[in-house]
Formats: structure tokens, sequence, C-alpha cells
């Protein structure tokens, strides 16, 4: 089991995400639950053509981090 971090971005009426960690993986939706479940599938696609194509699977390191400005 690997776990890559994955990004969301609200855009104009939709979201949008991509893993830093796979290049190209990307996904859209109507809202944010949509999006997640999109990428949640766009990963798992991206992952089996990689295997599909014996090109090695990135290690995730992505990695995130809030930071506070006062």
């Amino acid at each position: 089991m690997k776990r890559f971090l994955i990004v969301i971005e609200k855009a104009n009426g939709n979201y949008s995400a991509y893993s830093p960690d796979l290049p190209g993986c990307v996904a859209t939706g109507n809202n944010r639950d949509e999006v997640e479940r999109n990428m949640y599938e766009a990963i798992e696609l991206h992952i089996k053509g990689l295997t599909e194509n014996n090109i090695p699977i990135p290690k995730p390191q992505a990695e995130a981090e809030y930071v506070v400005i006062k």
C-alpha cells in the first residue's frame, strides 16, 4: 500500500486535483467529494498503466504543511 499526496484546487465552478509524485495524473469534479473519488480512480489507473508497461511506481515523496502568517 502506498500513500500519495493529492493537491485539490477550487476553480471556477469545479475542482481539480493532481499528485506531485505522479506527473500527468490529474482529475476534475463538480465538488470536493467528486474530485477526490475521481483522483482515487485516476491514481489506480495510472499505477496500473505503469505496471503494465514495466515502469517502476514512484516512491511517494511529496509532503504538505500549512504555514500560519500572523
